[in-house]
């Protein structure tokens, strides 16, 4: 049986809410912008009353808790219980392993339905050379440790230039680990990764072009599931006649960061576009021009964030050379 966690289709229901930005680790891809999204951490109060309004907005919706480093948080268990008490459909905990807090201590299966873990390389070295020295080992020795406790556990790796090779060789060593579920990322240019020759310092974090990205990501999401673990990874590149479909408009997601911020497409999290921001404990609708404007609209490109907030070039003539789905609508390999 997989556990129910965050899904990413047409009518799913999602909340992201970070609890704070600060983080253990320095990861070369990391989204995470300070001066977009804040530095404070969120008082257990208010993210109390923030879980109340959106509970409230969207029943029965799933809620992952993020940050930087959730498990950083002290009052994490709290949050959860109040989260249960509320009634999402899940409770996930995204985490890099460390486990701070004594967190396994404080919750149980029957408050988190899953922890979820990330880990960019199959082997320490790829994976510590984007995410930290020990990271590697910290991560796997968290699923070992979450797993003893009866806590089902998912896996997240964000596929770039750096670590593509090592795609097919995640499927040994998640079914060694137990882990359940597997979500493949695409590198989003945004954080860190949007800075060309800054904090990442690293030329290979890059992105797959077109042509890899089909040749190696799909079947290696198959092969994985024939090891039993489902498999969820992006569309990415639209086939020619693939209808173009935006998650803004069939969706339900709210990405909520400490300042008050929330977005419904993580694309547009390094610019003030955010939809909706919550005014003390209230949530509130900007004013226009907005994230959810730019969801109306046509393009031949397909997804119009990435047209237009992420970098680099775009040279063509008539239609464009690749048409971009919606990172938030993906595939899922269901477990063989």
């Amino acid at each position: 049986m997989v556990s129910s966690t965050v899904e990413f289709s047409e009518r799913a229901a999602n909340v992201f809410l970070h609890v704070l930005t600060r983080c253990n680790l320095r990861c070369r891809h990391c989204y995470i912008n300070p001066a977009q999204h804040g530095r404070t951490r969120l008082p257990i109060g208010r993210i109390e009353r923030w879980l109340e309004v959106f509970a409230a907005r969207s029943p029965g919706a799933n809620l992952v808790l993020l940050g930087g480093e959730p498990t950083l948080h002290p009052d994490l268990p709290r949050a959860v219980r109040r989260a249960r008490s509320l009634g999402f459909g899940s409770i996930t905990i995204d985490t890099n392993g460390y486990l701070f807090h004594d967190i396994l201590e404080q919750v149980t299966p029957a408050e988190v339905d899953v922890f979820s873990f990330s880990l960019d390389g199959a082997a320490a070295a790829t994976n510590d050379r984007i995410r930290g020295r020990g990271s590697f080992d910290a991560c796997l020795n968290g699923i070992r440790r979450s797993r003893a406790k009866g806590f089902r556990t998912s896996l997240i790796t964000t596929v770039s230039r750096a670590n593509l090779h090592e795609l097919p060789a995640m499927g040994a060593l998640l079914e060694a680990a137990g882990v359940e579920s597997f979500f493949i990322q695409v590198l989003g240019l945004r954080g860190k990764a949007a800075v060309a020759g800054g904090d990442s310092g690293a030329p290979e974090m890059e992105r797959v072009p077109a042509a890899e990205w089909r040749a190696q990501v799909p079947a290696a999401a198959e092969a994985i599931a024939r090891r039993g673990i489902r498999v969820i990874y992006p569309r990415v590149f639209l086939e020619p006649g693939e209808p173009f479909a935006c998650a803004g408009r069939v969706a339900d997601n709210y990405f909520a960061f400490p300042n008050g911020r929330v977005y419904r497409c993580p694309l547009c999290e390094d610019f003030p576009l955010h939809s909706l921001a919550f005014e003390g404990d209230r949530l509130a609708e900007r004013p226009r021009l907005n994230e959810k404007d730019l969801f109306r609209l046509e393009i031949a490109e397909g997804c119009v964030m990435h047209a237009l907030i992420q970098p680099g070039p775009r040279p063509f003539e008539g239609l464009p050379v690749q048409r971009i789905g919606c990172c938030l609508l993906k595939r899922e390999v269901p477990p063989a």
